[in-house]
């Protein structure tokens, strides 16, 4: 292989590489705030539609880790769905290709509840120290 098809050759992987390292979907205030169901129970939940998205999952001869396809595509759905308003999500579809399906839900108090739920006795407590001068 001749010198400069090296260095492009090379200079192309690199960038393939360095680039398929990155996270670009990033979360929003509001998606931030949107629960995602795992363990799939939306009971007492209203629907409130569905939410579709994609991010690239190859890049030229090189796949993307499926583990940050996966995140990126919930943080993506996340996003999507605090616009619908909704407040939770829960996939409908395994990611394929870069895309995934997700149902979009408005679950209210109920479960906002739950995640300002007081401590467990077992749980760890922390308290401001006042400063002593």
């Amino acid at each position: 292989m001749k010198p400069i098809k090296k260095i492009v050759f090379f200079a192309f992987a690199t960038t393939a590489l360095a680039l398929s390292a990155c996270t670009w979907v990033k979360p929003t205030y509001s998606g931030g705030a949107v629960r995602v169901a795992y363990d799939g129970n939306v009971a007492g939940c209203r629907d409130a539609g569905s939410v579709s998205v994609s991010v690239t999952d190859k890049i030229a001869f090189y796949h993307r880790s499926e583990l940050k396809v996966r995140d990126e595509l919930e943080t993506l759905a996340r996003n999507q769905a605090a616009g619908i308003p909704a407040d939770t999500i829960k996939a409908t579809s395994e990611p394929q290709n870069g895309s995934q399906n997700f149902e979009a839900y408005v679950c209210g108090a109920m479960h906002v509840k739950q995640r300002n739920a007081a401590p467990a006795k077992d749980d760890v407590q922390t308290f401001p120290v006042k400063d002593g001068g």
